[in-house]
């Protein structure tokens, strides 16, 4: 019996659909990006006890407190990003990682100084350093600096944060760690590690834990999709 022409369009429209969906859906959550999966990490550096005396050099993911006098625009804490910078009101991103707080106090200084105000009083600090927690970012519940003082495993990280949020893609996570003074990163698949399909990696404090997902801060997905890594683990 043949079917009703006019009813051909609408299930040929369906079926489009359908496979669209499908289409869609796998392609939110599935493995990708250029940050090698799975490789075999070496541990970080070894921390240094004084590393928060005046001579301590700002780290990615570190937190730090900017009080500027008579301006509560300017004054308050700010992340420093995976490049290295801060973003500020007025001067914009300005670069952090590898300063002292002194030196960083005269760049915010000088830049505040050529345009907006004259003699302006400025006072840095570190309110949280990343080299004393593990970072966890990204697609997850409750993203936070969180205190450690031995090694965890990736689920454990996760799950410091509350576990992935709803727009994770579980299968891309990042791991960004300082290895003889350059940073490196490698990728895993926490859907293979939940299933014992894949080792469950170590992290360590200083590490930053980066899970992909559609509402991630650009800053975080351009460095989880985007790393220039080929082959094997190698610093940026």
């Amino acid at each position: 019996m043949l079917s009703d022409p006019a009813r051909r369009p609408i299930a040929v429209s369906l079926s489009a659909l359908a496979g669209a969906c499908l289409l869609l859906g796998a392609c939110a959550d599935r493995r990708g990006g250029s940050i090698p999966y799975d490789v075999q990490l070496s541990a970080p550096d070894a921390p240094k006890l004084a590393t928060l005396e005046s001579d301590y050099r700002i780290a990615p993911a570190d937190q730090l407190s900017i009080k500027v006098l008579s301006s509560d625009e300017m004054t308050g804490d700010y992340q420093v990003d995976l490049a290295g910078h801060i973003s500020m009101p007025l001067v914009g991103e300005v670069a952090a990682a590898g300063l002292t707080t002194a030196q960083l106090d005269e760049k915010v200084t000088e830049l505040l100084g050529q345009k907006y105000f004259e003699n302006p009083d400025v006072s840095i600090g570190i309110k949280e350093s990343a080299l004393r927690t593990v970072t966890v970012d990204g697609a997850v519940k409750e993203a936070g600096a969180f205190p450690v003082a031995a090694p965890l495993s990736l689920m454990q990280a996760v799950a410091l944060a509350k576990g992935i949020s709803e727009d994770a893609n579980s299968r891309r996570v990042a791991v960004f760690r300082t290895i003889q003074g350059q940073r490196q990163a490698a990728a895993f698949d926490l859907t293979a590690i939940r299933r014992g399909e894949s080792r469950d990696p170590q992290i360590y404090p200083g590490d930053i834990v980066i899970v992909d997902g559609s509402g991630i801060k650009q800053a975080y997905k351009r460095f989880v999709q985007s790393v220039p890594l080929l082959g094997l683990f190698r610093p940026f």
